[in-house]
């Protein structure tokens, strides 16, 4: 199966869990996760048709970034951990941040004054490999963030702990919801290859896929 039967095939399975749960699937953005493969990859996936793309290193895609000139229309999200003194270089490379989870590394994003969409990280797990903000902390992360003129707050995004098992995210997916919810935010990173049914079911708005696009991770050529 090639990237366009994949491709293809997960569109299939975004508007089946769409239709499922009573939802229209263009709410729903699907986030080709390029990580850790070369950037041929990605210029073939943009050449298919896709626009929106997840990355999660700051330092591999400074490798990407200066080949990607020609790929006008695409926006690339950060998805993995930042550090606030790689803020201005995620700034200047990304369009989305979704991984914004303290007022210190809003400010920092902030300062570089490039218009930027961010969405707040959520540590729902226990798990200490996971990071995000404590569900206690979104009052006044939200502020920080709207105290930034170049920032615009798009959403929560979470990870749950891993599982074969979809169902077990499930009260993650929710959790996060019901608190987007509560402080009056919109959108929902939430779901992956092997759970984004599940999540589109409780309202996920992102999904991020690699495996089904891609294949298993392999070394950056």
């Amino acid at each position: 199966m090639d990237l366009l039967d994949r491709w293809e095939t997960v569109r299939e399975r975004v508007v089946r869990a769409a239709q499922h749960a009573g939802r229209r699937p263009e709410e729903i953005t699907l986030l080709a996760v390029t990580k850790v493969f070369p950037v041929d990859t990605l210029l073939e996936a943009y050449a298919l048709g896709m626009r929106e793309f997840g990355e999660n290193y700051v330092q591999e895609f400074e490798g990407k970034f200066p080949l990607l000139g020609g790929c006008e229309g695409a926006r690339f999200h950060l998805i993995g951990h930042l550090q606030s003194n790689k803020a201005r270089k995620a700034a200047e490379m990304f369009q989305v941040v979704q991984t914004v989870d303290s007022a210190k590394l809003s400010r920092r994003l902030g300062e570089v004054g490039t218009p930027l969409e961010v969405m707040i990280e959520v540590k729902l797990s226990e798990e200490e490999s996971k990071h995000g903000a404590a569900p206690s902390e979104l009052g006044a992360l939200i502020e920080a963030i709207a105290a930034a003129p170049s920032l615009r707050l798009t959403g929560l995004m979470t990870m749950p702990p891993w599982s074969d098992d979809a169902e077990l995210a499930r009260p993650y997916f929710r959790r996060l919801r019901a608190l987007a919810l509560e402080h009056g935010v919109a959108g929902l990173s939430m779901g992956m290859s092997h759970d984004l049914e599940v999540a589109i079911e409780e309202g996920s708005t992102v999904v991020r896929v690699g495996t089904a696009l891609f294949g298993s991770r392999k070394a950056l050529l």
